[in-house]
């Protein structure tokens, strides 16, 4: 069966090529109401169906952003990437993401690879900003970089991130405020950059303590991200003759793997461990007991990050949201903010009133 082209479509519809490109493009030119509803009218009856990639050729604009994740398997990650498909979509956008696996080869193969489909802009939740794949990008000609949820200081100018360290010590210092003598860290730093989220929740929690008047010595477990490897490193932890009664993970996920880990060695939680993570992913008001988390302002930070990749500026005419303070490095910093429910210990009755999620990420709530 033949292609159905434009010139079929023109000739169906009673006009020239041009309107009918005028119609699917939506311009340069406008078209008579009458006309365009000729030519929608064609391109029905014969399920005409533009070519993309000449139209992003004459165009110079392709409507595809991409995204690289580390782990699209991790709950954080596949919600920050869906909420992102959403943003984008609002734009009239669409999304390719790619999976680096916590890997620079692999990160730089997505970014080669997204760079070679002329996207419009690409969005990267990278684990090292300095990584050769990601510094290349400025060899290119042109394409908006945005670093999401990293608050590493770029050559590119561009970042959206949440207040980690301002989240992590919040929910320190509430764990402390429950009369517990410490609060062990269930994260660490790895070997991961000074900037990586993961490292300035640690900083966070090390400055609740310090506050305080405790020392953060012996206090921090470098800890596995995914749950199932969590849980294997929490399992050691809580066996422990000196287990620590209150701790503070990193991570929503990391602090699952604890909480499963307290359940198998018959660990009350929040009468024998109270625990606190971050990210505030759904999964968090399921978990047993639902978990006290730090929320962050997902889906403002999504639409600054898809705004900044297509042109806005702060304050400019695209903004959809506002998009954050100014962080010292540049950034765009957006406000987290602790989510109390039950295993951090709170009255139960107050926990259970609303074990919900924050209908306004970024805002103070107590459940």
């Amino acid at each position: 069966m033949a292609r159905v082209t434009r010139d079929d479509v023109a000739r169906v519809a009673g006009t020239s090529t041009a309107v009918v490109s005028y119609v699917i493009n939506d311009g340069p030119r406008p078209v008579a109401a009458a006309t365009r509803a000729r030519v929608l009218a064609a391109v029905e009856e014969l399920g005409y169906r533009p070519n993309r990639v000449a139209q992003a050729m004459a165009r110079r604009r392709t409507d595809l952003i991409g995204m690289v994740v580390p782990d699209a398997r991790q709950p954080f990650f596949a919600e920050l990437a869906h909420t992102v498909e959403r943003a984008a979509a609002e734009r009239g956008r669409l999304l390719l993401i790619g999976n680096s696996d916590y890997a620079d080869e692999r990160e730089a193969h997505y970014i080669r690879a997204f760079l070679g489909m002329q996207v419009d802009g690409l969005i990267l939740v990278t684990q090292d900003p300095s990584a050769p794949g990601v510094v290349g990008i400025d060899s290119t000609e042109g394409t908006p970089v945005v670093l999401l949820h990293h608050r590493a200081e770029t050559e590119h100018g561009l970042a959206v991130v949440a207040d980690d360290e301002g989240g992590a010590r919040e929910v320190v210092r509430h764990l402390l405020g429950h009369g517990h003598a410490e609060v062990h860290c269930f994260g660490g730093t790895f070997s991961l950059s000074p900037s990586d989220p993961v490292t300035v929740r640690t900083a966070g929690w090390a400055v609740a303590l310090t506050e305080a008047g405790i020392s953060t010595e012996g206090r921090l477990t470098q800890a596995p991200f995914d749950r199932v490897r969590a849980h294997r490193e929490a399992l050691t932890l809580l066996a422990r003759a000196d287990r620590p009664s209150a701790v503070f993970c990193a991570t929503d996920d990391q602090a699952i793997g604890l909480l499963r880990a307290a359940d198998d060695l018959g660990i009350r939680v929040p009468e024998d461990l109270a625990v606190a993570g971050f990210d505030d992913i759904a999964e968090a008001v399921i978990a047993g007991p639902s978990l006290t988390s730090v929320a962050t302002a997902q889906e403002e930070m999504a639409r600054a990050a898809v705004g900044l990749v297509l042109g806005d500026r702060p304050g400019g005419e695209g903004d959809a949201r506002p998009d954050g303070e100014p962080a010292s490095n540049g950034a765009r910093m957006f406000p987290a903010r602790m989510v109390v429910r039950r295993s951090c210990g709170c009255d139960p009755k107050r926990a259970e009133q609303d074990t919900g999620r924050s209908e306004e990420p970024g805002r103070a709530v107590l459940r």
